[in-house]
């Protein structure tokens, strides 16, 4: 007995798009599916914009927004996983346009991700040429025989993790060591302290009195 993730799984996972509105005997044409009359089968109705509720203040508009989201700019690939690829023939080069006709990828529009999914094993010698690659999908592509190359044909290396800038204990006495033994290396003699003056005014001793002398 097959289960339901056994017989999904030989489907293609995009489907090209049907076209509509083209001739009563394509089967969408006319009314396109939409059915006769009513607010589905009307296209200027907003029923169908995600968010709408009707003319009431939205979700996205109740709610405060905080917070950081790179939503805006994130890097956005196009999944595939290492089980899907056990449908190419050994020794064949797999890129996007090879995985677009296979149905695996929708479009062209984004680069490629391979991810370690379903069961993270390759049991085929492939040449894969992705835009990036999770670091056990990438042990398993050579670990198999294969090699993993970018978008330009080269072998793919992650970067290299970025070093964190530690203060060194002591640095600073050092440098102020450093700084004390700069005009000695130079030549020029520190100038010597000013010595204090001498007191303005110094009594002076007064001379021993001589007996008789005021006689």
């Amino acid at each position: 007995m097959s289960m339901i993730h056994e017989i999904t799984a030989a489907a293609p996972r995009n489907k090209k798009s049907q076209r509509k509105g083209r001739g009563e005997s394509s089967g969408r044409g006319k009314t396109c599916g939409r059915g006769t009359k009513g607010s589905g089968a009307h296209g200027g109705d907003v029923h169908w914009i995600p968010g709408r509720e009707g003319g009431q203040t939205p979700v996205f508009r109740r709610f405060p927004k905080r917070g950081f989201s790179n939503y805006q700019f994130e890097r956005r690939f196009h999944i595939v996983n290492l089980a899907d690829l056990d449908q190419f023939d050994a020794g064949a080069t797999v890129d996007a346009s090879a995985l677009k006709e296979k149905g695996l990828i929708p479009d062209l529009k984004q680069p490629v991700k391979i991810l370690a999914g379903g069961g993270g094993k390759l049991s085929k010698k492939l040449t894969i040429v992705a835009g990036w690659y999770s670091k056990s999908a990438h042990a398993a592509i050579t670990g198999a025989g294969g090699t993993a190359q970018n978008l330009k044909g080269e072998a793919f290396e992650f970067p290299k993790p970025k070093k964190k800038f530690v203060p060194r204990e002591g640095a600073g006495k050092k440098k102020k060591k450093v700084e004390e033994e700069a005009p000695a290396e130079g030549g020029a003699a520190p100038a010597p302290a000013a010595e204090k003056p001498a007191p303005a005014a110094e009594k002076k001793e007064e001379a021993p009195k001589t007996e008789g002398a005021s006689e």
